[in-house]
């Protein structure tokens, strides 16, 4: 039998905590998440939230024998960027954690482009380490805004349920991104931070009320949690609700779908057929076909315009794509074109 040491459990009993439980409890339900001898590679900006799951993920690291591995994305968008990846890297050494970073080169001139450049970059470090979990350090407060965001922006059901817990990367191998605090709040990785007294390296881009979201996180969000305390959280979990009836109705516009595809398989959509669906049947049948065939959210102005354009007396017609894709339609189909296949 093995014997345990007093002191043994009582370093252990000081690095618990009621918010270890919860996401220890939350990783034993949902154990697809993270499994237990699983490579992760964790990205890490050096702030509140990352801090938060990297002492979380590393304190369970004894019962799951995770082999945790640390990354951080340098923009070098601030002239101390350099400076916080260096202390960043000692601090990692410090807690005997592997750490890996990239720099830009050059530094993305937007969000969506630095996002892009991130993922990819975590890509090429996950294939070498022969890693299949990416972990970031999203919070049900993130979620909230972004919920908030695209409903102001007039999102679709797939927007409004932003953020989900995993989620597969395209173009990879078997390769998923994993959100495990999205069950936390913001306030929730301050108390971490605090209690163990973590170091953390603030962002002052955070506190500019020249971007959307912080308008949200620092106008909005607090006259929410004053009028109904916690709703961040309930907010984030109006997400997953939408995700849980997104599937269920995935999977009956994708049984719909199949029904529907013509005589040379998948690229193609009996236009008669189609048609006989009420409109917003069409949208959401044409708009689960195209993201499932070349992985494209079509826009809701282009989708609107060709549902206008469906009904046969409308004659044939085509609509360009990103990436290369084509929808063109005659009498009979609606069909799926990649020209780079073609040409």
């Amino acid at each position: 039998m093995l014997e345990v040491s007093s002191s043994t459990l009582e370093t252990h009993k000081k690095q618990w905590s009621p918010l270890h439980e919860k996401l220890h409890r939350y990783l034993l339900i949902n154990n697809s998440l993270l499994p237990k001898r699983s490579t992760l590679l964790v990205a890490i900006s050096g702030g509140q939230d990352s801090m938060a799951l990297i002492k979380l993920l590393n304190d369970l690291k004894r019962i799951y024998k995770w082999n945790l591995h640390l990354w951080h994305g340098n923009h070098r968008w601030r002239l101390e960027s350099d400076k916080i990846t260096c202390e960043l890297s000692r601090w990692a050494s410090q807690e005997l954690l592997p750490f890996y970073t990239d720099s830009a080169q050059p530094p993305p001139n937007s969000e969506a482009k630095a996002r892009q450049w991130r993922y990819e970059s975590l890509k090429q470090l996950a294939e070498k380490l022969n890693c299949h979990k990416i972990v970031t350090a999203h919070t049900g407060s993130d979620r909230a805004e972004t919920l908030l965001l695209n409903i102001a922006r007039g999102s679709n059901r797939h927007g409004i349920a932003s953020l989900p817990h995993i989620r597969y990367l395209v173009n990879s191998n078997n390769l998923s991104l994993v959100r495990p605090l999205l069950n936390f709040s913001r306030l929730d990785t301050a108390a971490i931070c605090q209690k163990w007294k973590l170091p953390i390296w603030y962002d002052p881009s955070n506190e500019s009320l020249y971007f959307s979201r912080n308008r949200i996180r620092h106008q909005i969000l607090p006259v929410l949690e004053q009028l109904h305390p916690g709703a961040s959280l309930r907010i984030s979990s109006l997400a997953s609700k939408f995700q849980q009836e997104n599937q269920i109705l995935g999977e009956l516009v994708s049984l719909t779908a199949n029904k529907l595809q013509g005589e040379t398989g998948k690229h193609q959509l009996l236009r008669s057929s189609l048609i006989l669906l009420s409109t917003t049947n069409q949208r959401y049948v044409i708009h689960h076909w195209i993201l499932k065939q070349c992985h494209q959210n079509l826009e809701s102005s282009m989708l609107e315009l060709l549902i206008q354009r469906l009904p046969l007396l409308c004659g044939p017609g085509e609509l360009n794509l990103m990436d290369g894709w084509m929808l063109k339609w005659d009498r009979k189909y609606l069909s799926l074109i990649n020209k780079k296949s073609v040409s």
